[in-house]
C-alpha cells in the first residue's frame, strides 16, 4: 500500500510531506526511514524518493519504506542550505526544541514521531550550491551494523566516522541506538544522473540488505575507496577573508602536507591568501562556489585506507 500525508511543526505553521510504500506480503517487518532535503539547496536526494515512490511494488516488499523527501521546507522553497525564517542550520540544531525556532520545531517533530519508527535509518544529503562532495555513503565506525549496511549500499566512496557530532538527524538517531547511515553527492546545484542511480540503486540495496525486498545488493564490479576521519564541514579548511576561489586541487585526490590546495584572489587577481594541506591526505570536500567571505569552508581533508 502506498500512502501520502503529512505532519504538522507545532507552532511552526508548517507540514512535512511524508510517503509510506508498506509491503502487502507482510506488513510487520523492519521499517526503513528515509529523510532528504535537510538543506534546501540539496535535490538529488528529493528526486530520487519521487521516482522510487512510483517505482516499487508493495507487492514485493515486506515491511515499510517511510520517506520524507523535504525535511526542511522553508529552505527548500527558498533553495537555501540555511532555514530563512530563523537562519539556522538544520542539520545542527536536533534533537529540537519545540518552543524553539522554526528549525528547532521542524527537528523536534521529526525526532518525536517520525524517527522512532524507524528500523534504519538513512539521510540524503549532496554538496548543495556551494561544495562539492564524492558520490559516497557515510557511516558510524562505532556501530557493525552500519558498516554492514555500508557494505551493502553499493556507494563508489565508503567514509567512516569515528564520531558522530552533535546537533545532526543522524546524532538523534544514534541516541535512539537506531543504525544509520547518511549520503553526499557531487551537488553544484544540479543532479548529475550517475548520483541519482547511486541514492536510488542503494536504496534499493539498503532495502534488501534489511529484508524488506529479496534479493541480493546489486554492487558495482569496482570496490569503493574508503575514506575515514572525522568528516565536520564545519571544521575544515576556512577562508579569512572575502575574495574569489581559485582551486588547485580536485575531490579525492590525494595531496601531501604542505601542498598548496588553492589561493584567494581579489577583483583584480591579486593574491590574497594561499591554502596549503597541513597533512597527508585525500580532498573529501571543495568549495565549488567561487565567491567566498571570511569563514567560508573551503576544503575538507579526510584520511584514506
Amino acid at each position: 500500500m502506498k500512502l501520502t500525508r503529512s505532519i504538522s511543526v507545532p507552532g511552526a505553521s508548517l507540514e512535512l510531506p511524508v510517503l509510506t510504500i508498506t509491503g502487502i506480503r507482510e506488513s510487520s517487518g523492519p521499517t526503513l526511514v528515509v529523510s532528504a532535503g535537510v538543506h534546501g539547496d540539496e535535490y538529488e536526494g528529493p528526486r530520487a524518493i519521487y521516482e522510487l515512490f512510483r517505482e516499487l511494488d508493495p507487492g514485493l516488499m515486506r515491511g515499510t519504506l517511510l520517506c520524507v523527501p523535504v525535511l526542511n521546507p522553508p529552505a527548500h522553497r527558498a533553495c537555501s542550505r540555511v532555514n530563512p525564517v530563523d537562519g539556522l542550520n538544520l542539520a545542527r540544531v536536533f534533537p529540537g526544541d519545540p518552543d524553539g525556532s522554526s528549525s528547532q520545531r521542524i527537528a523536534w517533530a521529526f525526532d518525536q514521531e517520525i524517527l522512532p519508527r524507524a528500523s534504519f535509518y538513512l539521510d540524503l544529503h549532496s554538496g548543495g550550491v556551494r561544495y562539492g562532495m564524492p558520490s559516497m555513503v557515510g557511516y558510524d565506525t562505532t556501530d557493525l551494523r552500519a558498516l554492514r549496511a555500508a557494505e551493502s549500499f553499493g556507494a563508489p566512496v565508503i567514509w567512516g566516522h569515528p564520531i558522530i557530532e552533535p546537533g545532526r538527524t543522524i546524532s538523534s538517531a544514534k541516541a535512539r541506538n537506531i543504525p544509520f547511515l547518511y549520503t553526499e553527492a557531487w551537488g553544484a546545484g544540479r543532479i548529475a544522473l550517475a548520483d541519482l542511480a547511486m541514492m536510488k540503486r542503494g536504496i534499493v540495496n539498503l532495502m534488501r540488505h534489511l529484508g524488506i525486498l529479496e534479493g541480493e545488493p546489486d554492487l558495482p564490479a569496482q570496490p569503493p575507496r574508503r575514506l575515514s576521519g572525522v568528516g565536520n564541514t564545519d571544521g575544515g579548511i576556512a577562508a579569512s577573508k572575502p575574495g574569489f576561489l581559485m582551486l588547485d586541487v580536485h575531490l579525492l585526490q590525494k595531496v601531501r602536507a604542505g601542498q598548496r590546495l588553492g589561493y584567494l584572489v581579489d577583483e583584480w587577481g591579486a593574491t590574497i591568501e594561499e591554502y596549503a594541506a597541513p597533512i597527508d591526505a585525500t580532498i573529501g570536500l571543495t568549495r565549488e562556489m567561487p565567491i567566498v567571505e571570511a569563514g567560508d569552508t573551503l576544503f575538507l581533508l579526510a584520511e584514506e585506507s
